[in-house]
């Protein structure tokens, strides 16, 4: 969920803007994002892997359940926020 909260983050904050009294820019936000983002992208796909093989679904409908099972908590939280 954090990497997925950090994209959506990033981007609502690049379209709205920083507030007025941040002077740092989002500039240390991309390097953190990107550091956090690729390394639960190399987990994920190390985990996903040895499971997909082991599944006995088509390799491109487990790949479309298994980002939609990683996207779908994150998005539902993300759109029912306050």
């Amino acid at each position: 969920m954090v990497p997925i909260w950090l994209l959506w983050f990033l981007a609502s904050n690049w379209v709205t803007g920083p507030e007025p009294e941040e002077n740092d820019g989002m500039g240390l936000w991309v390097v953190i994002t990107a550091i956090v983002v690729g390394l639960y992208a190399l987990l994920w796909s190390a985990v996903n892997r040895p499971l997909a093989h082991r599944s006995s679904l088509m390799p491109r409908t487990y790949w479309l359940l298994s980002v939609l099972a990683t996207f779908l908590p994150s998005t539902a939280l993300i759109i029912y926020s306050p």
